[in-house]
């Protein structure tokens, strides 16, 4: 067996297809034994890399982007979401919420795990044509705590992940009024990428193991309930598996595991709303970024 090791910047629902080929032995069919670990705080993943404790990364495609140029270089070869699985919450149901409802109000982004919660939000209110500065943003600290302090009444609207998300409706404590993966487009949210100079050493290892994700996405609506059960119980043992399920529904529904191909188009569009955001010096095309080669099988 030949060896494929992972460092994920966290222990994601949204990596669901990646954690479903190793326990349905997809990855050992394809003669691979891939082992993943999270790292907290997710920098970490790039430390890995860099000592050469993991082969790939796990994580948004943004860290790609805004190393693009420095003399960290890093390829993608891979993506795990097609779409970006985080919502909007707010306080009270909005059946005929848009973006522009945002304009005057305090909205809580995330940011301790990375900035793409902000970032892509952010993103999608430039498109619909309105001034950001109309709109108060609280980042940069954990979700927890931003979840607890929404709790505790700071802020209009809070954006979260489904599993959080669903939770909160759940409780009564917040309802869902926008939703990513139905009105934010195609959205490359989490890629694979590897050290630029180790692309050829890897080749063959990283093919297979775009190969096998491509086809767990693939399985994913024929895999039994209990097999994704026990991956749900076992990663989060500490969740109610009735609101993992519902998320995990509302990804396969949502497209958020449609294909391991990044879609140029839309990478160019994350670039360039991280350019707006100056997140980045310029934004990097899509040939910048990745290497294609494993990845136009599955377009």
């Amino acid at each position: 067996m030949d060896q494929l090791r992972i460092s994920a910047t966290a222990n994601g629902l949204n990596y669901l297809p990646e954690y479903l080929a190793d326990v349905t032995g997809i990855f050992a069919d394809a003669d691979l034994t891939v082992t993943s670990r999270d790292r907290d705080p997710w920098t970490g993943v790039l430390d890995d890399l860099d000592s050469g404790t993991a082969d790939l990364a796990l994580g948004g495609l943004w860290v790609p982007g805004m190393y693009a140029g420095s003399p960290r270089r890093v390829t993608v070869v891979g993506q795990v979401n097609h779409t970006c699985p985080k919502v909007i919450v707010a306080r009270e149901p909005t059946p005929d919420f848009t973006l522009a409802d945002l304009v005057g109000k305090v909205v809580l982004a995330p940011g301790a795990g990375g900035s793409g919660p902000y970032a892509v939000t952010a993103g999608l209110i430039r498109e619909a044509g309105i001034d950001l500065d109309d709109v108060a943003f609280v980042r940069d600290l954990s979700g927890p705590m931003l979840v607890e302090l929404f709790g505790a009444g700071l802020g209009d609207a809070i954006v979260l992940d489904l599993v959080t998300a669903i939770e909160l409706e759940r409780s009564g404590r917040g309802h869902v009024v926008f939703r990513h993966l139905d009105s934010g487009g195609l959205m490359p949210n989490s890629v694979y990428y590897v050290r630029t100079d180790r692309v050829e050493e890897l080749r063959d290892r990283i093919s297979r193991f775009v190969s096998c994700l491509a086809e767990s996405m693939a399985r994913l609506h024929e895999v039994p309930a209990a097999t994704i059960d026990g991956v749900l119980a076992a990663r989060w043992p500490g969740k109610d598996i009735t609101v993992l399920r519902e998320a995990v529904d509302q990804m396969k529904a949502g497209r958020t595991w449609e294909t391991v191909a990044v879609d140029p188009a839309a990478s160019d569009r994350w670039m360039r709303m991280l350019a707006e955001n100056r997140m980045v010096t310029r934004a990097p095309g899509y040939d910048e970024l990745a290497d294609d080669s494993f990845m136009k099988a599955y377009r």
